[in-house]
């Protein structure tokens, strides 16, 4: 009997791959997360984790930390976007790759040398433990917001723009009534890309700082390493609900976003 070749088997790899390293991954977590040391089903690791004065500190800073970045990053980012989308040199692109440059070197040697620079002229994680870890975040996660917000600047309606010129509004009013609420798509995005990436940073918190910021990824890793399988993979599914979450609001402004720009045609 000959077998036909037909393009729903080149499905095959991609299931293999997500059954693989996605699915049976988050099961195990799953499975480690409400069972004991014997494998028996528990809520312990779930009452000691929200229970547990530590690991809620661990929380509120990760939080604390990942919202700060974000709005840092999207202050200094937004702007430069802008004027990058906006400037009127042909060398624009090239002027972006230069921010992305950073990122093409190894992440850890890129934060070692973070920390040396720190130590160099006096904000090292030893005295301002909190300052260098601000620093080491936004330095890394800030050609995150500049990418997105750059790409959906470069395709804002110029003639929305043009028009609210015409009708007499300002400069401020023109960028808080047309350039924001057309750019908010990319606002979300970079602010997805940096806050929950935030939360499970474990190298710069713990290069930076010296060992005194702990962030939800030192919290996981500490767990693991100190053979505390079910706190670490409950630590672990509290943070892919918060993905998730994260997800399901950022998939809620791209269909809105989509909904006013199909309304518009």
């Amino acid at each position: 009997m000959k077998i036909r070749f037909q393009r729903k088997y080149l499905c095959i790899p991609y299931f293999l791959f997500l059954i693989l390293f996605i699915i049976l991954p988050i099961l195990f977590i799953i499975y480690y997360a409400f069972t004991d040391g014997n494998g028996n089903f528990t809520w312990n690791a779930l009452v000691d984790f929200f229970t547990n004065t530590n690991k809620l500190n661990v929380l509120l800073m990760s939080l604390m930390f990942s919202m700060l970045n974000t709005i840092v990053c999207l202050l200094i980012g937004y702007p430069i976007a802008y004027i990058l989308s906006n400037s009127k040199l042909n060398k624009n692109a090239t002027i972006v790759m230069l921010f992305v440059m950073p990122m093409w070197i190894n992440f850890v040697l890129r934060t070692w040398a973070t920390r040396d620079v720190l130590n160099w002229i006096g904000l090292g994680g030893g005295d301002y433990p909190y300052l260098a870890t601000m620093i080491g975040l936004v330095y890394n996660y800030l050609p995150f917001v500049i990418l997105p917000l750059y790409n959906v600047m470069l395709k804002l309606d110029k003639q929305q723009i043009e028009a609210a010129e015409d009708l007499g509004c300002n400069r401020v009013q023109v960028f808080t009534k047309s350039i924001i609420p057309q750019s908010i798509p990319g606002v979300v995005s970079a602010a997805m890309m940096v806050f929950m990436p935030t939360m499970s940073s474990y190298v710069i918190s713990d290069v930076l700082s010296e060992g005194k910021v702990v962030l939800f990824g030192n919290s996981i890793y500490l767990s693991f390493s100190n053979n505390q399988w079910n706190v670490g993979s409950f630590i672990s599914l509290f943070m892919l609900i918060l993905v998730g979450i994260s997800m399901l609001i950022s998939r809620n402004f791209t269909e809105k976003d989509e909904k006013k720009e199909s309304s518009k045609w």
